[in-house]
């Protein structure tokens, strides 16, 4: 009976999703990762400074500096050695009357050729190799973004955006999910500082489960003790990111912006630097320093928490660990190429990842 019990061990995952409409700290967690080279190697501080066509993922209000013509962004990257992938691409459109941009956002994040075991054990027994399958899970989410200027002088720009975020998560035959929910945010530019508001999954993001197994599958599920699960919802709550960004103009062609974010959670204590039962304020602060607007480097920390010490692991003295990223791009023309080497972890435990990203202007002179 042990060994039929591990062999249910793959779909683990589909019979634990049993909560129904209750909140989850760390639910549609993929939309947490982050979009562009850029703000990833900012350690995802983007909400008051980005302008590009991420921003429909970052803050959606910053979709107002794109102008004149359509932008293209594409990026890939693969985790803990390939086994994890994750795709970004989207496609930003200004209209013509210069205020308004509309966006659409597309993410992936794949685990493949998972092994099903349920049932590498034989009726009699014995153990058969070659009853193992595999199967796929996939999450996918679409942002259809909206943004508009409300001020655009020299010295001050005002901008508001929202995002319509359709989810969709497929786990091999067995599971699929539909969610839905909302974004919405403001960018507020002076002089040379640059503030932002991104309230994410406003309207409480929800994901209803639907499960489907054969019932040779479910007498599997039966005979090893484990639920089988018909329907389940599961909802992610709001959150906040506020962020401020400075513009130091060292010269004519040298410029520096340094930002910081807050991210701020209302779904129970998490480990962050601020963290309480009510509010936890998880801190992001990135660096970018210009060639002409053209060859870009780039810096951040991210991802603070407590965590045992490894040289004084007998007392067990906690201390804090983080999450460092560096990057770089330059521009040709209308064409962007920007590079970022992360670590998905913290700097105790790295699992760093390299990650390319592409932006396109759609000029006249390449259309």
């Amino acid at each position: 009976m042990k060994l039929k019990k591990l062999s249910a061990c793959a779909i683990a995952l589909i019979a634990c999703i049993t909560g129904y409409g209750q909140f989850r700290k760390y639910s549609n967690e993929f939309l947490n990762i982050g979009a562009g080279a850029r703000g990833l190697a900012m350690g995802g501080a983007q909400v008051g400074s980005v302008q590009d066509g991420t921003a429909g993922y970052w803050n959606p209000a910053g979709l107002v500096g794109i102008k004149d013509y359509p932008s293209v962004n594409i990026m890939h990257a693969e985790y803990f050695a390939g086994i994890g992938k994750y795709d970004y691409g989207s496609i930003a459109i200004p209209l013509r009357d210069e205020k308004r941009v509309v966006g659409l956002s597309v993410l992936r994040f794949a685990v493949d050729d998972i092994p099903n075991t349920l049932f590498l054990v034989e009726p009699d027994g014995s153990v058969n190799y070659n009853n193992i399958r595999t199967f796929s899970s996939a999450d996918y989410a679409f942002l259809l973004s909206y943004a508009q200027k409300l001020k655009d002088e020299d010295d001050r720009k005002l901008s508001f955006g929202g995002n319509v975020k359709v989810i969709h998560r497929k786990v091999g035959s067995f599971a699929t999910a539909w969610g839905f929910g909302l974004d919405a945010g403001v960018q507020y530019h002076v002089n040379n500082w640059q503030f932002g508001l991104a309230a994410r999954d406003i309207t409480t993001t929800f994901n209803a489960w639907s499960f489907s197994f054969t019932e040779r599958e479910k007498e599997v599920l039966y005979l090893t003790n484990n639920d089988i699960p018909v329907k389940s919802t599961e909802l992610t709550a709001p959150r906040l990111v506020a962020g401020a960004a400075h513009i130091f103009p060292i010269s004519e062609k040298f410029s520096l912006t340094a930002e910081a974010n807050l991210d701020l959670t209302f779904d129970g204590q998490r480990n962050t630097v601020v963290s309480s039962k009510v509010i936890n304020i998880d801190p992001h602060v990135g660096v970018e320093a210009s060639y002409q607007n053209s060859i870009f480097f780039r810096a951040g920390i991210s991802n603070f928490q407590k965590a045992l010490s490894d040289s004084d692991t007998l007392n067990q003295k906690k201390v804090w660990i983080y999450q460092p990223s560096v990057g770089a791009g330059f521009r040709i023309k209308n064409v962007m190429i920007d590079y970022a080497f992360t670590n998905l972890a913290n700097q105790s435990n790295p699992l760093y990842t390299h990650i390319f990203s592409l932006r396109v202007d759609l000029t006249k002179d390449n259309q």
